[in-house]
């Protein structure tokens, strides 16, 4: 399974494509940083979001997209940049027809590190180990997108499979 996962921001919004099967280390495939620039309009900027995100979804054809659920924050300004670039993620993959899921960052901490609560450097750390890099990917924005990427491929193929065979017998098929 490739998943293309994205860390979104307005300014900064990583992402990270992975490939892997569930129990087993995945594989790197690459890893970005979309930059917008702060004095730009609003509107160019998530043109721009949309534009280089749906360009990555068609290199890399991942099977799925995996984007950080946006929660809340003291700092309205900065929860709402997350959330308009969450859109254009989710929009990204919904536009090429790819399953999107989304996780909450102390999800992505779990699968990633066993600890709900690990910290940025404990992430990056587990993320270099995990795809057995010779040093951390860097921003930090990159190491987290990786991270859900890779959180979809150890949790998010089960969830599927479980979701379709729920999906089956609610249906009345057994296959």
């Amino acid at each position: 399974m490739r998943v293309l996962g994205v860390d979104p921001g307005l300014t900064r919004c990583g992402v990270g494509v992975v490939e892997g099967v569930p129990g087993r280390p995945c594989t790197l495939i690459a890893y970005y940083v979309v930059h917008t620039d702060p004095d730009d309009e609003l509107p160019l900027r998530l043109l721009h979001l949309d534009r280089s995100l749906t360009d990555l979804v068609a290199e890399h054809r991942p099977d799925a997209v995996a984007v950080e659920r946006v929660f809340s924050q003291h700092n309205v300004r900065t929860v709402m940049g997350t959330a308009q670039a969450s859109g254009i993620a989710v929009l990204a993959g919904a536009r090429a027809g790819l399953p999107v899921q989304t996780y909450t960052p102390s999800e992505v901490k779990a699968a990633v590190t066993g600890s709900g609560q690990a910290d940025k450097a404990q992430m990056t750390m587990m993320v270099t180990r995990l795809l057995r890099l010779p040093e951390p990917p860097r921003p930090a924005d990159a190491a987290d997108a990786l991270a859900l990427a890779i959180c979809h491929v150890w949790r998010g193929g089960t969830r599927s499979k479980l979701a379709a065979a729920a999906e089956r017998v609610r249906r009345g098929g057994t296959r």
